[in-house]
């Protein structure tokens, strides 16, 4: 069987009714989460560049902007709300796949409930997210080389069509055409992020809207390639590491896909940057608190990590920085920690990244390799502060926010009302959308669900 096969099998086989209690209340705690956090993401500075070329491929449509209510376009309104989720660096993450598959996945699958011209119900929608995520977190698992491409965006665009597919009801047959076509659109690189431009949170949105365009291309009748997931320019062979050497483990990979739901694996961010920052940020935290720290009588910071956090994250503080350079800017998010107990959405406004207490502070932070030879591994990590003549240690082999170290109910709650007030959103709106985010497993049309997004009645 080849591992298109076993994708398509798995799309074949998975049902709702079938689907552990532990899975749904996964999947209905980080739909939750992301939908929050788009929201937080409607106030991004860039929102409007985007929403104003948005107008120029189509007006009206059929699928709304979460935020404004306003209708685009299906696969417009799946872009926008992607790159709404991931604009601020606060949705949630795979870590071992390093994969924020929600983004991507659930505006597409929100869109296709939209302009179906019927009744989706809860349950249908999260059947399909739970196969998106096993889809977009098993290929990105999967890989062992060096990330060259963002696999946020290319896992996550190929889960999606799957996903899109099965919520369609589309035929085996279908859903290959489709796969080969988003396959064929592949794009994104990972040079958006080491210079922090905002084209890193767009390439998640262009991937979104590649997805609906690609079930809506196969569903016309249109062929895609085959062999897209281990032919010779499919892509492991393409994007990845040559796959003959690894089929034995790639495979076992798969095979985990048939035993465990991936969104159980899932982590949530407890801060708005990216993930690789959030150990050293967890740790500091902790450190701080334990023995009662003042910043000033810290005089160095040191993260020993594995070589992605330091490509991810060790970049310098700068003057001028752009919002998405400082979200990806660990001196910078330290400092930040250490001046207000916490990193929150209002700590990248401009005021905020120009403070001069936090430029003091960013020159303390210093970040080397440690002795990880995974190319594509978060942890382990530890932290060392030197303050008051003496050196505070922490090794760090779970982070706040995953499996290991889950977010509690009522951290997840907080974090949802600070996105909903962050958007604008009354806080009797707020709670009114969080009552039907839990329930959505019973809901029996997502439409009414998605019209309590607006953040203003």
């Amino acid at each position: 069987m080849t591992l298109v096969g076993q994708l398509l099998d798995h799309a074949d086989a998975l049902r709702f009714d079938t689907l552990p209690d532990e899975t749904v209340n996964a999947a209905t705690a980080f739909i939750t989460d992301s939908v929050a956090v788009g929201l937080a993401g409607s106030r991004h500075a860039r929102l409007a560049q985007v929403r104003a070329a948005a107008q120029s491929w189509g007006r009206g449509g059929d699928a709304r902007d979460w935020a404004s209510g306003e209708y685009h376009p299906a696969a417009t309104a799946a872009m926008l709300n992607a790159y709404q989720i991931h604009n601020q660096e606060f949705d949630c993450v795979h870590e071992r796949a390093v994969v924020h598959p929600m983004a991507t996945v659930l505006p597409a699958l929100v869109a296709q409930a939209e302009r179906s011209g019927h009744a989706v119900s809860g349950k249908a929608l999260i059947e399909a997210v739970v196969l998106a995520v096993d889809v977009a977190t098993t290929l990105g698992s999967a890989q062992t080389a060096p990330m060259r491409f963002f696999r946020p965006a290319m896992c996550g665009q190929l889960g999606a069509t799957i996903g899109l597919a099965k919520l369609a009801n589309a035929t085996r047959a279908r859903t290959h055409e489709a796969l080969g076509i988003a396959y064929s659109q592949l794009a994104g690189t990972m040079q958006a992020h080491l210079e922090g431009s905002p084209m890193l949170a767009l390439q998640v949105g262009m991937a979104s809207r590649a997805a609906v365009m690609s079930l809506d291309l196969a569903r016309g009748g249109f062929a895609g390639p085959h062999d897209v997931i281990e032919g010779p320019f499919g892509y492991f062979n393409l994007f990845d590491a040559e796959l003959a050497p690894r089929a034995a483990a790639v495979q076992a990979v798969f095979d985990e896909m048939k035993r465990c739901h991936r969104i159980t694996e899932v982590s949530h961010k407890p801060w708005p940057s990216g993930r690789a920052s959030h150990g050293a940020l967890d740790g500091l935290l902790t450190l701080v608190q334990e023995h009662a720290l003042k910043p000033q009588e810290i005089t160095r910071i040191e993260l020993a990590a594995p070589p992605l956090i330091l490509r991810l994250i060790g970049r310098p503080w700068k003057l001028q920085m752009d919002v998405n350079y400082a979200r990806l800017c660990l001196p910078y998010l330290a400092a930040t920690l250490l001046l207000r107990g916490s990193v929150g959405l209002e700590d990248f406004e401009r005021e905020a990244l120009d403070h001069p207490a936090r430029a003091d502070l960013a020159q303390r932070v210093h970040t080397g390799a440690n002795d990880c030879l995974d190319a594509n591994a978060l942890v382990p990590q530890s932290l060392t502060l030197h303050a008051r003549g003496d050196t505070f240690c922490i090794d760090l082999p779970a982070v706040l926010g995953a499996p290991g170290r889950p977010l509690s109910s009522a951290q997840q709650r907080t974090k949802f009302d600070a996105c909903c007030d962050y958007a604008g959103m009354s806080p009797t709106r707020s709670q009114s959308l969080h009552e039907a985010c839990l329930n959505l497993p019973t809901s029996a049309d997502i439409r009414d669900w998605v019209g309590l997004m607006k953040t203003a009645p």
